[in-house]
């Protein structure tokens, strides 16, 4: 998997992934990650990339022409990658433009673009991006969540994160992904311990240390769905609601 950020903080994008799993797997060439900075593109001597809003209204807005030409960078490094080949050739890599009037991300979306080989993100700053560039060259709009951050890199971090855990051999163990909350049937995972068996009075529940794999797995299960109902009711009727139960 190829991630490819547009960004006017590629300092910040890089620090971040470069550490704990997607660092390890990025050493190990599972995955990969550029950086175009939108503010090389500048069109003026001040290096600015923004400006007014046309009819008004407070802040700025990022132009369109840095953002298309850090685009047909990101396009150019994948084109070199991809080493010529004329099954690749005009190939539209998919472009993800970070906003909270996207799709919101979820588990099955992330599944979803870990069947690409290579991504585009674009992260906007200020009060957003001239719509005609989005037009041009966005494929998805994708937000994490409700709310408003200052900019698009903290979201696609999160993105390329989950994304990235789906890759073959980036968790060393593959079936870490596979009963993790949201890979499990709509439920949320169940709790877990760890030595010792006793830690403030608290005890580990005794069917864990009880060696029947069997009664285990029923415990389990039945947490998870206790947890999910508990803690997120939303997810928990749609879960009933999937199997014909109301």
């Amino acid at each position: 998997m190829r991630f490819e950020v547009l960004t006017i903080f590629p300092d910040m994008v890089d620090a971040a992934f470069r550490t704990g799993v997607t660092g390890r797997a990025s050493g190990e060439g599972l995955i990969e990650l550029d950086t175009v900075n939108i503010r090389d593109y500048s069109t003026n001597s001040y290096g600015s990339i923004d400006g007014y809003t046309y009819g008004g209204g407070a802040g700025m807005l990022m132009q369109c022409e840095p953002v298309y030409q850090a685009y047909e960078e990101a396009e150019r490094r994948l084109d070199e990658k991809r080493g010529g080949s004329e099954s690749q050739k005009d190939k539209k890599t998919r472009v993800i433009y970070m906003t909270p009037v996207g799709e919101v991300f979820d588990q099955a979306k992330a599944e979803e673009l870990a069947g690409e080989s290579e991504l585009i993100f674009l992260c906007g700053h200020y009060e957003g991006i001239d719509e005609r560039v989005i037009d041009e060259i966005v494929t998805d709009r994708i937000s994490i969540g409700d709310y408003v951050l200052t900019g698009g890199e903290l979201s696609a971090l999160v993105v390329m994160d989950a994304v990235s855990r789906l890759i073959p051999g980036v968790l060393k163990n593959d079936e870490s992904a596979e009963i993790e909350s949201f890979n499990t049937g709509g439920l949320l995972e169940y709790p877990q311990y760890t030595r010792p068996d006793e830690w403030h009075g608290k005890r580990v529940p005794d069917i864990l240390l009880s060696g029947d794999h069997g009664r285990v797995d029923n415990y389990r299960m039945h947490e998870m769905r206790r947890v999910t109902k508990e803690y997120r009711p939303d997810l928990y009727r749609k879960y009933m609601k999937d199997r014909g139960i109301y």
